[in-house]
């Protein structure tokens, strides 16, 4: 049976680059790259960052129940991770990532409870908004709707089982590894104790008073109407 590591994150908090820097260092894992119906940004292509297919298409797959879990987002476009990617990785024997939002993460922990989920946390909210901006690919009407959507999002940041907060890559590329590694080991019975005190660290109930600073700084704006 697969090991299954959920990440979900805000955009703009750096779940991307954190998910390359660990497939390209972790051997064994299958990534999941999710379908969506909408368009293309910047240097995106198809089969790469996403699937990008019609709603058509998307809703036949649906019906098909060709779908782990799929979700709305924004009231306008469709995501979605298919079946046939946790269908592979245990035929080879690997362990498969899942990039999903919070609904899809909830719909996957319903379906496989076992599944580990780690969720990844901007800084504060100023750093995510510059982050967004630099980005330079959304209108500010975009960028205003992505940064309710992250205060709504990080509410959830209770049900998962570890939280990144990602201000520097190299250490949370290193905290992410670390993650992963040590569940594996730990589920094939071959705990490696450093690599678990490592881990251990990221643990909600471990890192919960350094969280508080993040969540006020989504709440002040959410207040001040920001």
């Amino acid at each position: 049976m697969a090991n299954i590591f959920i990440i979900s994150a805000p955009s703009g908090s750096g779940k991307s680059t954190l998910v390359n820097e660990v497939r390209r260092s972790v051997p064994g894992l299958e990534f999941s790259i999710s379908y969506t119906t909408r368009k293309p940004r910047g240097s995106e292509r198809n089969g790469c960052e996403y699937f990008f297919i019609s709603r058509k298409e998307f809703e036949a797959m649906i019906r098909r129940g060709e779908f782990l879990e799929y979700a709305r987002v924004f009231e306008t476009d469709y995501y979605g991770t298919a079946r046939r990617f946790l269908e592979k990785a245990e035929k080879d024997s690997s362990d498969l990532l899942l990039d999903i939002d919070v609904q899809g993460a909830e719909q996957i922990k319903a379906k496989l409870p076992d599944a580990v989920s780690i969720f990844i946390l901007p800084p504060n909210r100023g750093e995510l908004e510059q982050r967004l901006r630099k980005r330079s690919q959304d209108a500010e009407e975009v960028i205003q709707r992505r940064l309710e959507t992250a205060s709504r999002e990080i509410e959830n940041y209770e049900k998962y089982d570890y939280i990144l907060v990602n201000d520097r890559l190299e250490d949370s590329v290193e905290a992410l590894k670390a993650i992963l590694l040590s569940e594996r080991l730990r589920r094939s019975g071959r705990a490696d104790a450093n690599l678990s005190a490592r881990a251990e660290m990221f643990r909600l109930d471990r890192i919960r008073e350094r969280l508080r600073p993040i969540l006020e700084s989504f709440g002040e704006a959410a207040a001040s109407g920001k």
